[in-house]
């Protein structure tokens, strides 16, 4: 099953805009689609460690990544991973990821959990905290299947948004611990 693509983008962030902090205006939340970047296959010349990027398309890429501080990846699980367009795209960079934090909303057959557990390990070769909360989607519960040749609509059960504002409480809590880190590397953006 492979839910509508928009819907599953943005149904999580419609969640977080009621989260204390976005309705306090301590925190945003801002939906970064992969889609809207036209990233190809990886196709800098040299690794991203060294931060030598050559094509437009790679440094408006890491100027978004670095002007966020903590993340929030909404990713399906495909053959027991992440999507490929999805590792890609994390690829292109590499200092901008440093000392920020990441939590996880995943869907599939079994939630998306082992695409979380990939992304876990490649979040900590980039230096980000993971968040221990996840909220995991099911195929089964979580989306509403009108025709089984047409993509599914997310509709998380109530039990979900407990789970996904404490993912939230940790990832700003996160971002904010890592904050000195950031300023001492000189790898801030201003907002």
């Amino acid at each position: 099953m492979k839910p509508s693509r928009a819907n599953t983008v943005r149904a999580p962030s419609r969640i977080a805009g009621r989260h204390p902090a976005v309705t306090a205006g301590k925190a945003t939340f801002e939906v970064v689609d992969l889609a809207e970047y036209g990233l190809s296959v990886l196709d800098e010349p040299l690794p991203a460690l060294f931060g030598d990027y050559r094509h437009a398309h790679t440094s408006q890429w890491a100027q978004t990544i670095a002007s966020f501080d903590g993340f929030v990846f909404v990713t399906p699980e495909y053959n027991h991973s992440a999507p490929a367009a999805l590792k890609n795209a994390i690829d292109f960079v590499f200092a901008e990821w440093n000392n920020k934090a990441a939590g996880f909303v995943s869907h599939g057959v079994h939630g998306g959990v082992r695409a979380v557990e990939h992304l876990r390990q490649v979040m900590t070769e980039l230096q980000v905290a993971n968040i221990r909360t996840q909220v995991a989607l099911s195929a089964f519960t979580d989306f509403e299947i009108t025709d089984p040749a047409e993509p599914g609509v997310i509709a998380p059960g109530p039990h979900q948004e407990p789970t996904l504002n404490e993912l939230l409480d940790e990832l700003i809590a996160w971002s904010s611990a890592l904050k000195p880190l950031r300023e001492a590397s000189g790898r801030t953006v201003a907002a």
